[in-house]
Parts: C-alpha cells; structure tokens; sequence
C-alpha cells in the first residue's frame, strides 16, 4: 500500500456514507493520531487500539447526528507524488472555519487551529469537515 492515510480517509468515508457504526483499520501510530484528531474535534465517537489474530488494530466508533454523519467530506491534500508543505501563516481555513486542516508537524500530528496556535507549520495531510 502506497498511501495508508488515504486508505484510512476511504475507508472512513465509505463506512459512514453506508451507515455503519465502526470500522477497523490497520494500526500505525500517525493513523492512531489521525483518529485523536478526529476524536477531539468532535467527528467520530471513539478509537480504540484492539489486537485481531495477533495484529493491532484501530476500531473506530463512527459519529451521527440526526441519522446523517458527522463527516460531511474528506480530502487527502498532500499524497505521495506531490507533498505540500504549508507555513504556520499559510494554514487554509477549511470551509470558512467549519471544518478543519491535519498537519503533521515537528510537534506531531495537529489539527489547524491548534497549529495556528503553535505558529508552526508542516504538512498538509488532509482536509475534513
């Protein structure tokens, strides 16, 4: 697998588009991130890192609100064939501040408000809202 984030992003969006409650992904620690991100912005219910036949993975519990889900869209920016890398004055407000930016930075991976915060910049992994 070239792109894990984008497969971790494709699966997230076909699963609440089909209405299920969870999915599972492949563990690694940058998609354990990601999921935090989306937790703490309010977008998915929970993750949880669980072991299946001696494999860690992350179960993540799929959020919705009046039978429609909490992620409208998500977008993969920066990929493999074409990185983007944004400064901390150059961090996109997505939909005017109603969704949010992930970016991997020195500090970690953070969502873009808390870069802002920060002042630091780094890479543009996705947009979600």
């Amino acid at each position: 697998m070239n792109d894990p984030i984008a497969d971790m992003l494709t699966r997230l969006r076909n699963a609440t588009s089909a209405g299920q409650q969870s999915l599972t992904i492949p563990y690694s620690k940058l998609k354990s991130d990601l999921a935090g991100i989306l937790k703490k912005e309010g977008y998915i219910k929970d993750s949880a890192l669980e072991t299946v036949e001696g494999r860690q993975q992350i179960r993540i519990q799929t959020k919705f609100v009046n039978k429609t889900s909490a992620i409208s869209g998500l977008k993969r920016i920066s990929r493999p064939g074409l990185r983007r890398y944004v400064g901390a004055r150059e961090i996109p407000r997505v939909l005017g501040g109603m969704g949010i930016a992930v970016l991997s930075t020195p500090r970690g991976i953070l969502s873009g408000h808390e870069a802002r915060k920060q002042n630091i910049g780094g890479e543009l992994l996705a947009y979600i809202w």
